[in-house]
């Protein structure tokens, strides 16, 4: 099995595939815990898409680097967001990325391999979550500067844990631990630290060797819902999210 191209494409995304075709996909920068930043934002839709028409991928493990999944964010690099034109390049990147999620045609297992308070939603979206001891979970980006969470977190928390826990976590921007998420049903098992990304690439072994067919229709059948609620709510969201920037830019 040859190495593709894309492995090497992306600044803030590394890769590695295992003989029997579990890819890792894990955010980084400079190879330790990954500062989200306009790069990654732009890069993450084109790798989805490269992922999904490799047919040597047959599972995906969805991770960070080191002991942070993800907890920190450039806002400046994400450019000039209270403008029109810039704000549509993002609302367009983010609608992408969450679609694109749900519509690979091979199963996924997110790995929570710590702190998970920037686009938690990604993790949320996975076929299969497995979270470290060590992860937490929230928003931080949002409340911190003043702008509404309107790019999926709301709909994938309020899917997948319930309105008034989403509401909770995304008005106070606190964090739950990983207990507290396995109860909530946010994930799906809760492991020690040192052992999460092993269960998680089990795990999507285990998956991988299934028929093709049989994982890219399952995929289908359990994201549908999820898929309809993600394109009805997050370019609304965002537009609402734009406005807010925008509002920002203005009082300074």
């Amino acid at each position: 099995m040859t190495q593709p191209d894309y492995f090497t494409r992306f600044e803030n995304l590394a890769f590695d595939r295992t003989d029997d075709g579990v890819l890792t996909m894990r955010f980084h920068t400079d190879g330790g815990p990954a500062t989200f930043t306009g790069q990654t934002h732009e890069d993450l839709p084109k790798a989805l898409e490269e992922i999904a028409l490799d047919a040597d991928n047959r599972a995906l493990v969805l991770t960070g680097t080191g002991d942070v999944f993800m907890d920190s964010i450039d806002g400046d690099s994400l450019g000039e967001i209270f403008r029109p034109a810039v704000w549509e390049k993002i609302r367009t990147e983010g609608l992408a990325v969450l679609q694109r999620l749900l519509s690979l045609p091979i199963p996924v297992v997110g790995v929570a391999n710590g702190p998970a308070t920037v686009h938690s939603e990604y993790l949320l979206l996975t076929d299969i979550h497995i979270a470290s001891e060590r992860a937490t979970y929230g928003d931080f980006p949002h409340p911190a500067f003043g702008i509404t969470a309107g790019d999926g977190l709301q709909v994938v928390w309020e899917e997948i844990a319930g309105t008034a826990r989403a509401k909770w976590l995304l008005w106070t921007g606190d964090t739950i631990d990983a207990a507290t998420a396995e109860r909530w049903g946010v994930v799906n098992e809760v492991v020690e630290h040192d052992q999460a990304y092993a269960r998680g690439l089990e795990l999507a072994r285990t998956l991988a060797a299934k028929p093709r067919l049989y994982r890219s229709l399952q995929k289908q059948t359990l994201n549908q819902k999820l898929l309809r609620r993600i394109v009805e709510g997050v370019p609304f969201g965002m537009a609402l999210e734009g406005l807010t920037a925008a509002d920002l830019a203005y009082q300074q």
